[in-house]
């Protein structure tokens, strides 16, 4: 586990049980630095290999000597699901930074094993992030119900897919990077806006209106609201940073 910088994480850390993601986003972070820190496995690994929905998935047993020794490839490592347990101060959690735990080619019991670690170390707070929000509504019935699991869906465009079927759980809308006007009702604990980074050709430079449509929206249905440090110069004023579970 890994203390993160991540803002919305109020200081909390990540944590990468499950490795590797196969939606091919251009502006993919992750993939970026699996490339640069990772190191192709060897025959030294203690590992198994498997066919899952017709994708080449790995697991490790023991620590591996890179960070991602199957790059960006799905790799789950289950010697590090003891780890929660071993931070005894409560911290929120970003599960799977480095993945889509619930991608279409992560097995069920992946998750189910992920589910467990988590609710052996239930002092913490856990946030999960997926492209693929349909996943949850699959396996809803799989899901931990406490108030310190929180599900997420990352969106950059405005569809229906983000609504979710379910209203038991915490559920919130990460919106990075924003590439469209959103101007529907977001049915959600909790709204993260974020701007794309970096240099890439094509990059989308998100329009206030776009965010004031978004914090307008929200303060309707009393949603709070966290705007990412990449928003800075777009909004032009004081961030609004808030946090679901403080106090205001």
């Amino acid at each position: 586990m890994n203390k993160s910088k991540i803002e919305w994480l109020d200081g909390g850390y990540t944590w990468n049980p499950v490795t590797g993601c196969l939606h091919n986003c251009e502006y993919c972070y992750g993939e970026k630095i699996a490339r640069r820190f990772g190191k192709p496995f060897t025959e030294e690994d203690n590992y198994r290999q498997d066919s899952y929905e017709g994708i080449l998935i790995t697991e490790y047993f023991t620590k591996t000597k890179s960070p991602f020794p199957n790059l960006f490839r799905p790799a789950f490592h289950s010697y590090r699901l003891g780890e929660p347990q071993g931070i005894k101060k409560p911290h929120n959690i970003f599960v799977c930074s480095m993945a889509d735990l619930f991608g279409e080619w992560v097995p069920d019991e992946w998750i189910k094993q992920v589910f467990e670690a988590c609710e052996k170390a239930p002092w913490h707070r856990y946030l999960f992030l997926t492209k693929n929000p349909e996943r949850y509504n699959d396996i809803y019935s799989k899901m931990p119900s406490s108030n310190n699991f929180w599900f997420g869906t990352s969106k950059t465009i405005q569809d229906d897919e983000y609504i979710f079927s379910f209203r038991s759980c915490k559920t919130f809308l990460s919106i990075e990077p924003i590439h469209r006007n959103f101007d529907k009702r977001i049915y959600v604990d909790w709204v993260i806006i974020g701007a794309e980074t970096g240099n890439r050709k094509g990059k989308v430079i998100p329009k206030r209106e776009w965010i004031e449509n978004i914090v307008r929206e929200c303060r309707k249905h009393n949603v709070p609201v966290f705007m990412k440090d990449s928003l800075a110069k777009i909004w032009d004023e004081p961030l609004i940073q808030e946090y679901p579970w403080r106090e205001k």
